[in-house]
C-alpha cells in the first residue's frame, strides 16, 4: 500500500434507519431490509388483482371484505389487511355497519389505528355528501327514492337513536337538512320549540321528521307517536306543514303518513 494515500472509511450510522410510524405491527413473511416502502410480491400481486377486478366490474362484483381490503390499502401499504378486514366484518356485520361505526368500537379492533379510522371515516363521509348531493335544494316529491337512500345511508347503522329534521320552502325543495339531536339506543330527546324556531330562521313551509332505531325494526313507539303528534300540533300553531315522519330501520323504512299515522 502506498504509505502517501489515505485509507478512508464512509462512517456507519449510530442507529439503523426505522419505518414511519403508523398502523401496521412487524409480521412473519414481512419484507426484508433495503426494500422501502413496497410490500412482498405476493401482496403487491393480490392488491393489483383486485383493484383491477374493481375497476372492471364496479363494487357489485367484490364481496365485503375484498371492498374492505381495497379500503384499508392505503392505511397499511405494507401488510396483507385481509386478516384485519375479516376482523372489523366479525364484529360490525357488513360493510356498511363498518364505515359508520363509531370511533371508539373501531378502536377496539386490533390492527386498527389512526390510519385505518381516517380511511373509513372518508368514505363513509364521501358516501353521505354523495347522497346528500342528490337531494338538496331539489323538490322531494320527485326525488323522494333518493331521499330514502340518503336516510339510510346517514342513519341506518347508527348505534344510538339520531333525530333529524328537513326543512322545506314553498315548492317543496330540501333547503336544509340538521341533525336535532341524538340519544341512547332508544330514547333521543326532541324538542318541538327549537324545530319552530329554527324553521322560522330558515323560512321553511314544511318539514319531514326522520329518526332511526338502533334495533333495526322501524316500527313507531307510543313515544314517537306522541312525539310526533307535538310536532304537528306546534307547527300548526305557525303555518308549517309536517310532510311525513320516516323512521329509518336496518334494511327499511316506516312512512307515518303512509300508515295513516299522519
Amino acid at each position: 500500500m502506498d504509505p502517501n494515500h489515505a485509507f478512508h472509511e464512509a462512517p456507519l450510522p449510530l442507529f439503523a434507519p426505522t419505518a414511519p410510524a403508523g398502523d401496521e405491527t412487524p409480521q412473519a413473511g414481512a419484507a426484508p431490509p433495503g426494500r422501502g416502502n413496497r410490500p412482498p410480491s405476493y401482496i403487491a400481486d393480490h392488491r393489483a388483482r383486485l383493484r383491477e377486478r374493481f375497476m372492471q366490474g364496479g363494487a357489485a362484483a367484490m364481496p365485503d371484505y375484498e371492498l374492505l381490503e381495497l379500503v384499508l390499502f392505503r392505511a397499511i401499504p405494507r401488510q396483507d389487511v385481509k386478516p384485519l378486514a375479516r376482523r372489523l366484518l366479525d364484529r360490525f356485520g357488513d360493510f356498511n355497519r363498518v364505515l359508520s361505526a363509531a370511533p371508539a368500537r373501531l378502536a377496539e379492533i386490533a390492527g386498527v389505528g389512526p390510519a385505518v379510522m381516517q380511511e373509513l371515516k372518508i368514505v363513509e363521509a364521501a358516501a353521505q355528501r354523495l347522497a346528500r348531493s342528490r337531494v338538496m335544494h331539489r323538490p322531494v316529491l320527485t326525488s323522494w327514492d333518493a331521499l330514502l337512500d340518503y336516510c339510510h345511508i346517514a342513519m341506518a347503522h347508527r348505534e344510538t337513536e339520531r333525530f333529524r329534521v328537513l326543512y322545506l320552502d314553498r315548492k317543496n325543495v330540501l333547503i336544509a337538512d340538521e341533525e336535532q339531536a341524538h340519544g341512547t339506543v332508544d330514547h333521543v330527546p326532541v324538542y318541538p320549540r327549537e324545530i319552530m324556531r329554527r324553521a322560522l330562521e330558515l323560512n321553511a313551509s314544511a318539514l319531514i321528521l326522520v329518526h332511526n332505531h338502533p334495533s333495526g325494526d322501524p316500527a313507531p313507539s307510543q313515544a314517537d307517536i306522541g312525539m310526533t303528534s307535538r310536532i304537528v300540533a306546534a307547527a300548526e300553531v305557525m303555518g308549517i306543514a309536517v310532510h311525513d315522519h320516516l323512521i329509518i330501520g336496518r334494511s327499511r323504512e316506516l312512512s307515518f303518513r303512509s300508515e295513516g299515522l299522519l
